[in-house]
């Protein structure tokens, strides 16, 4: 993150039906948004039978990119979040994708689970409305996934997200923009089903208010209040009215509705399934329609971090204190790495402060698995880290951290790196030993403090030079350092000490 508050902030996102990217002007604390675009791509519909999106689909991704690029190719490092969701959550070659969209964007992107993007998008709901409601009920509508959110405030409560959305649902049952009631009946029926799990959670006698968010959504209110069908944002009359009208139509062709886009026409009738199912199991009767969504709150969520507001820090305090992490102990390695770390020089400039807050996470967690078995603990902490839904982490993050906290005792092999994304795959190696080392010299667990040590590094040589005869006081140190030496010599890394 830059020391300068940046003048600008941007976020993408991209989703399985549209991109979308805002960029606000960020002067004396306010944010005021400056420009919006958004592009229709149905990344969705270019995966194939396995999974992999196709070249034809990728290119007009990256055409997509490229514009947006041109917008925030220049902003500075830190103040610019962009996120992939469902698509590139299920896409096989998304990584090679990424690659691509990264060097168009000049962005890194990050994948976040289902559960962060419902958070995200409470967020984004949570901020552009007033609403004296106590616990409101959120839904997104995008397309590949639908997510509910209960929340009060500006806190998500309860979230879940749904493997259902406007373009995986018209795609299966409405194909080649075919309608027909029984065809409708199949899609309602598939969309009720998925929501049958999480009927009692989210229900309407479990909220105040419904407030809908997406371009689905958006676009069924702006019809049903065009058609005088509904003055009231989305109602149970006014999505009877709404099918009775699709339902005389044979082809998404026939469809004539005021203020319904063109290009929503092949993916409207999924979206209309998934609302109409979610209003039959949910008990909803009425919902309004925010402007805020997934990239506001992207926007909110950056601000957190740029104002030292992360709440990927409150995850990490709030998973030690789950799986009872000794605190005292990660504070003595945290002290550790960062003295190590000062004495390197290593890494690029703009990357320094990442990696601090990523070594302080990995010290925070590395002992979690403790709390599941003592046998293989480092193995156990990097499966919770890598799998749990961590709020405020994409899964590069959450992988990043579970690399490096799977490699820190016992054998160390290169070929857990090699899945990590740039810089992170050359950086984790060195950040690894360094974690390795900081855990060895605290072995004891004793609160006194490690004498005044070097260390040096260079690509395959980690140098350690401590006071004259501290070793010889120090016997286990002064082993386990030889035993590290002989993991490290495996992975063609020297260790000297002296």
């Amino acid at each position: 993150m830059p020391n300068l508050l940046p003048e600008m902030v941007a976020a993408v996102d991209l989703g399985s039906n549209s991109f979308h990217m805002i960029v606000c002007n960020l002067k004396d604390g306010k944010l005021q948004t400056v420009d919006r675009l958004k592009e229709m791509v149905r990344l969705a519909s270019g995966l194939d039978k396995k999974n992999n999106l196709d070249d034809a689909t990728q290119a007009k991704a990256l055409a997509c990119l490229e514009r947006f690029g041109q917008r925030i190719r220049n902003f500075a490092p830190g103040s610019v979040r962009i996120v992939g969701t469902n698509t590139l959550r299920t896409a096989k070659n998304a990584r090679q994708f990424i690659v691509k969209a990264e060097q168009a964007l000049g962005h890194p992107i990050h994948i976040i689970s289902g559960i962060e993007e419902a958070r995200l998008i409470y967020q984004g709901v949570a901020h552009s409305i007033s609403s004296n409601a106590n616990l409101r009920f959120v839904m997104d509508i995008g397309g590949g996934s639908t997510e509910y959110i209960i929340g009060s405030g500006n806190n998500a409560q309860d979230k879940e997200s749904l493997n259902m959305g406007c373009v995986s649902i018209s795609n299966a049952f409405f194909k080649d923009g075919k309608i027909s009631s029984s065809q409708f009946k199949e899609a309602v029926l598939f969309a009720e089903q998925e929501l049958e799990p999480i009927q009692q959670r989210f229900n309407a006698k479990q909220w105040n208010e419904a407030i809908g968010a997406s371009g689905s959504l958006r676009a069924i209110a702006e019809v049903l209040k065009a058609s005088h069908w509904s003055n009231n944002g989305i109602t149970q009359t006014g999505l009877d009215k709404l099918l009775e009208h699709l339902l005389k139509c044979k082809h998404i062709s026939e469809i004539t509705l005021p203020e319904l886009n063109a290009e929503r026409l092949p993916v409207f009738m999924g979206g209309v399934a998934i609302i109409y199912a979610t209003f039959k199991v949910l008990g909803i009767s009425q919902m309004t329609v925010a402007d805020g969504a997934l990239r506001e709150g992207l926007v909110y969520d950056l601000l957190g971090r740029i104002y030292h507001s992360d709440i990927r820090s409150e995850t990490v305090h709030m998973l030690a204190e789950r799986y009872q992490s000794d605190r005292q102990h990660a504070a003595r390695i945290k002290q550790s790495i960062q003295y190590m770390l000062r004495q390197l020089s290593l890494f690029k400039e703009e990357d320094k402060e990442n990696i601090n807050q990523f070594m302080d996470w990995a010290a925070a967690l590395h002992e979690i698995g403790r709390d599941i078995a003592h046998h293989h603990y480092h193995k156990h902490s990097a499966y919770i880290i890598e799998n749990a839904d961590l709020a405020g982490f994409s899964s590069q993050d959450q992988a990043i951290i579970a690399t490096i906290v799977r490699s820190h005792r016992r054998k160390f092999e290169l070929k857990h790196f090699n899945k990590l994304p740039a810089p992170w795959d050359s950086y984790t190696p060195t950040l690894c030993i360094i974690l390795r080392i900081a855990v060895l010299l605290h072995r004891n667990r004793y609160d006194i403090e490690l004498p005044d040590f070097k260390i040096t590094m260079t690509k395959s040589l980690v140098a350690l030079k401590f006071p004259e005869q501290w070793l010889e006081q120090a016997p286990l140190t002064h082993a386990d350092l030889r035993l590290e030496a002989g993991y490290l010599k495996a992975c063609d890394f020297k260790l000297k000490f002296d």
